[in-house]
């Protein structure tokens, strides 16, 4: 019997595992969404969950005490060691999931894997709609392409007419 312990052993040293998990925390953290196997999605979830609760109450602690806002995010500097990782954490995230008591994070399950048929899963924050960013980013690039596209019909004219002279 294995009594206390607790998680995924992914076939990995201690060492690796904790360095994986950090590795695929920050990847998701920056993308919002990622693709993985199941089981290393489950044990992100067990992994990021907790730090995304520090982040809550370092927000709620906010300015009025300050010493436990900062020993929060020293605490999840512990586990997530990329510090543009953490900064959108503690503000970005923070924000989108301040009135939620748990539950930050979406399993959604996509098949086998084609090389050995593993489960593959993609993992999300709940709170974020990824499609309508892209479309968004999607939105602001036409924009500058038309903007950028009118002045090169400005300097194209341009250069026509003193071809004509």
């Amino acid at each position: 019997m294995e009594h206390r312990k607790k998680g995924r052993k992914l076939k990995r040293t201690a060492s690796h595992k904790k360095a994986m998990l950090s590795n695929l925390a920050v990847s998701l953290i920056k993308s919002k969404r990622i693709e993985t196997t199941v089981a290393k999605a489950k044990e992100l979830r067990t992994y990021l969950e907790p730090i995304i609760t520090k982040a809550r109450r370092a927000l709620k602690y906010g300015s009025e005490n300050l010493e436990k806002s900062i020993h929060q995010r020293r605490e999840a500097r512990k586990y997530i060691k990329d510090k543009e990782a953490l900064n959108i954490l503690f503000k970005e995230i923070a924000d989108k999931v301040a009135n939620r008591n748990g539950g930050y994070l979406r399993i959604l399950k996509t098949g086998h894997r084609l090389g050995d048929g593993a489960d593959k899963a993609i993992i999300e924050f709940v709170d974020y709609d990824v499609a309508a960013e892209v479309r968004a980013k999607e939105k602001e690039k036409e924009k500058q392409a038309k903007k950028t596209g009118k002045k090169e019909t400005k300097t194209s004219e341009k250069s026509s007419k003193s071809s004509k002279k």
